[in-house]
């Protein structure tokens, strides 16, 4: 659904000022408020802006709510562009050719039936991510099929299907199990019978493991996500296939409905929104969509002055971006993982710890983090947080984000990162190897047009020349492999043409 979650500094950057770097695009009002979005394949459209140097363009266009990359999703259209009627008929018709190749209904039935199957029969094709019935099996012959399919395996989906990892557009990262039990057993403690999971599949099965195999355990659950793959898994009560960055219902008002009497079921008590967006998605369409949910959870409530509890995961440097628009919210120093990605692993130091973390409404000192895992309760800040995160008595709080110790800055009057140093022209603290203007079109550290940021003259000449040796180390390597590899072939050769000759020479004497 999303976004690059590897590039740290770009997203950090994009997280503090609302944007990437002196450039960017947000997201705009219609100037028509009434008048309904062009839709591609992932429903209604976002108008976005321009915006250079804090500047806004003056026109404005119409492209896909979940995907940055025209690869995926090449939707583009101007704000006052007029189509023509053979336009118009194009895009619907492309927009029908990439509907899922079964409906809502087709998967529950093929569920029903697939389910019904002795274990023998019981196969789903990996290269088309589908659950198989026999009639299905001449079609995928040739495919790579697993065969006796468990129920303890249907009730684990997200370990048959492959992550989409795209990372402009589905960025599927999926909770790894120590977060995920976490979670799980923090909604339990904190009293919630029902969990609406808005893209978090994990957190969905585990739940719902935990409801089959626990007597004890009435917590319900409900998945909305763009994967449609999900919809041959689940009965329609229990996933609704859903665009988070445009409150896109793609099965339509039954969808909806079912979200709705979710929400509301025993008059909106004992519920909690659960979400996990993609980490490059823009904070305000999110912002928009989840209030959207919050206004139907309100429907069902007699009082006007409570709110939907919601845990928002999503990287710290973001904390701005979302009290900005959930002033109650509060950031948790619980670190959340994920099994398929190579850094957002618990239990890493310094830089390399994961900066996701949960954000949510409920008060921080009614959550628990486990000790074991290293977190300790600050009784001056009635909260939990990470062991390195020490209580800054000038802030009067355990001002760190990314679990590392800070230091204070008198001149700044607050904690900062370790590594920054203050800038008497900036009058800030911020990174040492910093430009004072401030990044421009061009060159990501100077703003230079003449050069790109390898070879900017700001970075110190040390580290120039010490990233060419390690350049030239590499092109050696390379060579040297190349020269063995080849050479042994050479040699594998020689040897078997020798023994050849041999042969035919040992044949001849002997005749």
């Amino acid at each position: 659904m999303a976004a690059p979650r590897d590039q740290l500094g770009v997203l950090e950057a994009q997280g503090s000022s609302g944007r990437q770097g002196s450039w960017g695009v947000k997201v705009a009002f219609p100037s028509d408020p009434a008048a309904p979005a062009p839709l591609c394949p992932h429903g209604p459209t976002l108008l976005f802006v321009k915006v250079i140097q804090g500047k806004e363009e003056t026109r404005r266009f119409y492209a896909c709510s979940a995907c940055r990359d025209r690869k995926e999703c090449n939707f583009f259209q101007w704000e006052d562009e007029k189509l023509s009627e053979a336009r118009l008929a194009a895009r619907e018709a492309h927009n029908r050719r990439c509907l899922p190749p079964l409906s809502r209904v087709q998967c529950v039935d093929r569920y029903l039936k697939f389910i019904e199957l002795p274990l023998t029969q019981r196969k789903f094709c990996q290269r088309c991510q589908q659950l198989l019935l026999p009639g299905d099996w001449e079609k995928h012959r040739e495919h790579e099929v697993l065969g006796d399919i468990s129920v303890s395996q249907l009730k684990r989906p997200s370990q048959l299907l492959y992550p989409l990892e795209n990372k402009k557009t589905n960025a599927q990262y999926l909770f790894a199990d120590r977060s995920c039990q976490f979670l799980v057993d923090l909604l339990s403690t904190l009293g919630f019978r029902r969990v609406l999971c808005v893209g978090t599949p994990r957190l969905h099965e585990l739940i719902r493991l935990t409801a089959s195999g626990d007597k004890k355990s009435n917590i319900k659950s409900l998945l909305l996500d763009i994967d449609f793959r999900y919809s041959q898994f689940y009965l329609e009560d229990s996933f609704c296939h859903y665009n988070m960055f445009n409150h896109h219902f793609f099965d339509g008002k039954a969808a909806l409905e079912v979200c709705r009497a979710f929400l509301q079921e025993d008059k909106g008590e004992g519920v909690i929104m659960v979400t996990d967006p993609p980490f490059g998605g823009l904070v305000e369409p999110l912002a928009v969509t989840f209030k959207k949910l919050i206004a139907m959870w309100k429907e069902g409530q007699s009082q006007d002055d409570k709110e939907l509890p919601i845990f928002w995961i999503f990287p710290y440097f973001f904390e701005s971006r979302i009290c900005q628009f959930f002033p109650s919210f509060a950031m948790l120093d619980y670190q959340v993982d994920y099994d398929n990605h190579a850094l957002y692993k618990h239990g890493k130091t310094g830089r390399k710890q994961s900066p996701v973390r949960i954000f949510t409404n409920i008060p921080p000192s009614k959550i628990i983090l486990p000790t074991e895992e290293g977190y300790r309760f600050c009784p001056l800040c009635q909260r939990y947080v990470s062991t390195e995160n020490q209580h800054c008595e000038h802030c009067n709080s355990c001002s760190s984000k990314d679990g590392r110790k800070w230091n204070h800055c008198f001149l700044c009057k607050k904690c900062v990162k370790p590594s920054w140093i203050h800038c008497s022209t900036c009058n800030h603290c911020t990174v040492p190897d910093h430009s004072c203007e401030g990044p421009k079109d061009g060159c990501f550290i100077c703003g230079e047009l003449g050069h790109k940021r390898s070879n900017c003259p700001n970075i110190p000449a040390s580290r120039r020349a010490n990233k060419a040796v390690r350049k030239q180390k590499q092109r050696k390597s390379n060579k040297m492999k190349m020269e063995t590899t080849k050479g042994q072939s050479m040699n594998h050769t020689s040897v078997t043409t020798r023994k050849k000759r041999r042969e035919r020479t040992h044949q001849y004497l002997c005749s």
